[in-house]
């Protein structure tokens, strides 16, 4: 049986993704190469200039917040930075776009393992916050999920795995956490 490719050429040419917190150039690049129209949110933003920014970008079909950047060396300053930034971002472009669009993706991706002190305090408040806003949100058609990479994962494995949820396939995926190193074992 030949092997089905899902993520093929041109598969996301009418979708907008707004990329924030300091995502890798590669999850941009895999998402551009797929036909998205890539927009970076200017991470020193307040909530409502996030909201200006992402009417201006509209429309967009999904966020996708990396706090790992924003979260940097870890500690009791980072979680309050990331999980801030990741609050900012996920409103602002929420109401600015998503809701007013008629519904979107939401996808919070978590510090990876050893990044430092409260890493998985800050993963566990990503994945709150990604179910409460997919019960919350759902009303307005905005899916949210969070996303764990795990220290195996690359930044090819998650941007692959971005790109499949930002699609049409992925956009049943809510509310949920999913671990990228327990997937990578499974395969």
């Amino acid at each position: 049986m030949p092997a089905v490719t899902v993520l093929r050429k041109g598969l996301l040419h009418d979708r907008a993704v707004a990329l924030a917190g300091g995502t890798a150039p590669v999850l941009a690049r895999a998402l551009g190469d797929l036909g998205a129209r890539v927009e970076d949110l200017d991470p020193a933003l307040d909530e409502e200039g996030a909201r200006n920014w992402a009417a201006g970008a509209a429309p967009l079909q999904a966020l996708v917040f990396d706090a790992g950047p924003t979260f940097a060396d870890g500690g009791q300053p980072g979680l309050s930075d990331a999980l801030e930034r990741a609050c900012i971002a996920t409103r602002g472009v929420a109401t600015g776009a998503l809701i007013p669009g008629g519904g979107g993706k939401v996808v919070l991706i978590s510090p990876r393992p050893g990044g430092g002190s409260f890493g998985a305090a800050a993963g566990a408040a990503l994945e709150n916050l990604a179910r409460t806003l997919s019960v919350e949100w759902a009303r307005y058609g905005v899916t949210a999920l969070a996303l764990a990479p795990g220290a195996r994962a690359g930044d090819e494995e998650i941007a692959e795995l971005i790109s499949y949820l930002v699609s049409p396939a992925g956009e049943y995926f809510s509310g949920c956490l999913l671990e990228l190193d327990s997937l990578l074992r499974t395969s």
